[in-house]
């Protein structure tokens, strides 16, 4: 494949993120200059000042390659330029420099990630002749609230939106109740998914294109991993992610009052942590280690029994579920959302109740020779799915059929 250049259009990206999403843009930028093309990233750093508490984490600074420009949106205006934006789905305050970058640069490929309060649907439109693709990163395109979680405590299993968003304390987007995010979404030429669930997850709800599954990868490390001491005395299960009420930890660290033979370490940090806190006071056996560098957390990782992916929501994608997998550490995940097809595709175990969790622990634990099967099996699946080569390989893929399909005059829908 020529060079290319491409556009990243994202609300966040490191270190200006929460989740794992402006991690994997980022990865997905750095793969790409590797293999020899051009990426300009584009982030709306009002957006983050505006949502975050406290100060930014410490994240070690990497040196950008040759091939990778970084634009960093902000404004004096950050809670108007996101509320503009939110309201009325389209760039507001951003609007002059998004132009001034449209007409002076000439992109081949422009890729939409988490465009929500960089632009919305109003930034759709970008990029003059370039091929364009959107990466579902989470389900804003058919939800209010981006994640089909409703009224902030369950499932979304029929659309309350109305209700719903006003559960979240936000204005409800008037734009949704009109034509503006179709007729945006006729400049896309490609839709991707994470997962088959969430490809499906978009169907069920009325999103009318086809879509493409492209997951995340994870990259291997630049050296070798050294064999690492224990982190922990005493035998653990982990737990990597956001700390909100969506992922589900609420159900699991009651679970540990009575499962006394290992010790449960959560990783992470968020808007949820002092409720969780308080859910474990008086229990010495739950530790909160707040944030933690990737780097890290490979540690935590290989010297686990498991990870617990416990998400009460509909999860697009289970980053640390591959993280776990690359590291030889069995999962053990709700059966929901898109885990039940990653740990089918490697190596883990399902739950749905209390009791099961239970049961889970104690088979992960108590027998090593079944644990370790269940690495390995984690460590193919990684390798055959989810590692750089074969996600970027597939990403290219898709792009290269939009051009083709492009090139013939055509957009199936």
């Amino acid at each position: 494949m020529a060079t290319l250049r491409f556009c990243f259009l994202t609300t966040f990206y490191p270190p200006y993120n929460f989740g794992g999403d402006g991690i994997c843009v980022e990865r997905l930028a750095r793969a790409l200059v590797s293999r020899g093309h051009q990426v300009t990233v584009v982030h709306d750093v009002d957006a983050f000042d505006i949502l975050r508490r406290g100060p930014l984490p410490p994240v070690a600074p990497e040196a950008v390659p040759d091939g990778l420009r970084v634009v960093r949106l902000r404004t004096r205006f950050p809670r108007l330029s996101a509320l503009l934006t939110h309201q009325l789905g389209r760039p507001v305050i951003h609007a002059r420099a998004l132009r001034t970058l449209d007409t002076q640069e000439h992109f081949d490929v422009v890729v939409f990630h988490n465009v929500s309060l960089v632009g919305g649907p109003g930034i759709l439109s970008f990029g003059g002749d370039a091929l364009r693709i959107y990466v579902a990163h989470e389900h804003w395109l058919v939800c209010e609230s981006h994640v089909l979680w409703r009224h902030d405590r369950e499932p979304c299993a029929a659309r309350e939106c109305l209700r719903c968003v006003l559960q979240y304390r936000r204005p409800p987007q008037l734009w949704r109740r009109t034509g503006w995010l179709g007729r945006q979404l006729r400049h896309v030429d490609r839709f991707v998914a994470l997962s088959q669930f969430s490809r499906d997850k978009h169907r069920e709800f009325g999103f009318p294109y086809d879509m493409e599954v492209v997951p995340y990868f994870v990259p291997e490390p630049d050296v070798p991993r050294p064999t690492s001491t224990r982190p922990l005395d005493r035998p653990y299960f982990l737990f990597a992610g956001r700390l909100e009420r969506i992922k589900g930890l609420d159900d699991v660290i009651p679970v540990f009052e009575r499962y006394a033979a290992a010790d449960l370490v959560i990783a992470g940090d968020g808007t949820h942590a002092q409720a969780l806190r308080r859910l474990a006071a008086g229990n010495p056996r739950v530790t909160f280690l707040g944030h933690v560098p990737r780097q890290r957390l490979d540690e935590w990782y290989q010297h686990a029994i498991g990870l617990i992916a416990p998400s009460s929501g509909f999860e697009t994608f289970g980053s640390t579920v591959v993280e776990a997998y690359q590291n030889r550490t069995p999962v053990i995940a709700r059966r929901l959302g898109s885990y039940p097809e990653m740990v089918a595709a490697g190596g883990g175990e399902l739950f749905s109740t209390a009791e099961e969790l239970m049961g889970c622990l104690h088979r992960l634990q108590h027998e090593p020779g079944y644990r370790e099967t269940l690495g390995r099996r984690g460590r193919l699946a990684y390798e055959t799915h989810w590692s750089e080569p074969v996600v970027v390989s597939r990403f290219l893929e898709v792009v290269e059929r939009a051009r083709a399909r492009r090139t013939a005059g055509s957009r199936s829908v």
